[in-house]
């Protein structure tokens, strides 16, 4: 393991940020906007939307979550807004960006101590870890920008020790090339494929444990990309052709001759789910299945009082995305109607894919209600929405994952 050289990237990475912008205040408003929010955070403590069950999930050990989150609640350093926990400004303890690299690095240092495969998975944490500390990657963010490097880096020192092949793809697209990360559990014959994409808070790197318990087990390859305007897709902006990079994607296929581009799959989370639906209309040969979980498709994004409501850091995110200078709350929320899949016309009038559609929503999730994945289903020759009412966010995200590899499974056998 190359242990010294990660921690010098660190040093120089994060040396002059002791006075870094905090990120809560990084996307101006109008006034006007300013005041039609105030309402949305009385009652919020923290300006991100804490995820514990699907970073648990995705590999964050309980505890060690908990511990990072009271470092960052209890710190008597200055706070850009006092009323929300994690707007620690600068590079320093009680930061968001700060704790979470220094558990990252944590991580990076057990990884030097092991070899093989358990090397790997303690530097597939240490990428995770500094993907949060980037968390929600608002543009202009100069410590998520370096959290990013960290985590591509780290995530990269894994490929490296991991039993597992990992290939980095670059797919050439208007003139620059889209990263992705192609892994293969074997490589005797072509492989099933599924593309597989996070929202538009969250990167690639972030996948590795669908892969490997899930994904894997099945002898199933896992491609992964960035959303528009992230990570690696950073160039290009989101548009209301949302898809246009994982369509890129989908027609690289051919070129790789470790999967079986006869038998590919989409699947996304949250935003990425809107655009595996979109891509299963417009891409309806190339495709044996979609599976969605989580994803805005029509209802919030074409009612502009509902998206209004959403707490900040996901206005902020929307705004970052679409690369606003200064937001208009109002013109921002009408301008989402036009990524709703049923007003760009793939949910409505009498044509169906078919690309057999699963949709999930957990129970009382606004961003992804019962009608929205019924919606996408009802479009599908053969097509299933289904609302999960489970007991707890962890075990509903575990029962959505078991749900949506045993469709996959059941329809790449076509």
């Amino acid at each position: 393991m190359t242990q010294p050289e990660s921690e010098n990237l660190s040093v120089k990475l994060f040396k002059n940020q002791k006075q870094a912008l905090e990120t809560s205040g990084l996307v101006p408003y109008l006034p006007s906007s300013v005041e039609q929010m105030s309402s949305n955070d009385d009652d919020r403590r923290w300006y991100r939307e804490l995820r514990r069950p699907q970073w648990i999930w995705q590999g964050v050990e309980p505890i060690e979550l908990e511990s990072i989150l009271a470092r960052i609640a209890s710190s008597d350093k200055n706070r850009s807004r006092d009323e929300w926990l994690d707007t620690v400004s600068g590079y320093h303890s009680g930061n968001w960006a700060y704790e979470w690299i220094h558990a990252g690095m944590d991580h990076q240092k057990k990884a030097s101590e092991l070899e093989g495969d358990e090397a790997a998975e303690s530097l597939f944490k240490a990428s995770l870890y500094f993907s949060i500390a980037g968390y929600p990657h608002i543009k202009g963010d100069n410590l998520a920008t370096q959290a990013q490097v960290l985590a591509n880096q780290a995530y990269d020192m894994a490929a490296k020790e991991t039993s597992h092949r990992i290939e980095k793809i670059l797919v050439p697209y208007e003139g620059k090339k889209i990263t992705c990360y192609l892994h293969l559990p074997s490589t005797e014959k072509p492989l099933p494929v599924v593309i597989v994409s996070g929202g538009m808070d969250s990167l690639q790197t972030d996948m590795w444990r669908l892969y490997r318990d899930f994904l894997a087990p099945n002898n199933i390859a896992m491609l992964t990309l960035d959303m528009p305007s992230i990570g690696h897709s950073s160039h290009w902006p989101l548009t209301e052709d949302s898809s246009c990079l994982h369509q890129a994607v989908l027609n690289h296929l051919p070129s790789i001759p470790w999967v079986d581009r006869f038998h590919a799959a989409v699947m996304g989370f949250r935003f990425g789910g809107n655009v595996a639906l979109r891509l299963s209309f417009l891409e309806s040969s190339r495709l044996k299945a979609c599976v969605a979980l989580g994803a805005p498709i029509h209802n919030i994004l074409s009612e502009p009082t509902k998206l209004k409501k959403m707490p900040k850091m996901y206005l902020d995110v929307l705004a970052s995305r679409l690369a606003k200078q200064v937001v208009d709350i109002n013109s921002l929320t009408s301008q989402m109607q036009a990524w709703s899949l049923k007003n760009q016309g793939f949910l409505s009038g009498g044509r169906k894919t078919s690309v057999s559609i699963l949709s999930i929503g957990l129970k009382g999730d606004p961003v992804s209600p019962k009608s929205d994945n019924k919606l996408a289903a009802l479009f599908s020759q053969y097509g299933k929405g289904v609302e999960l009412n489970a007991k707890t966010l962890y075990s509903g995200y575990e029962e959505a994952l078991n749900q949506m590899i045993e469709w996959i499974k059941e329809e790449m056998k076509q």
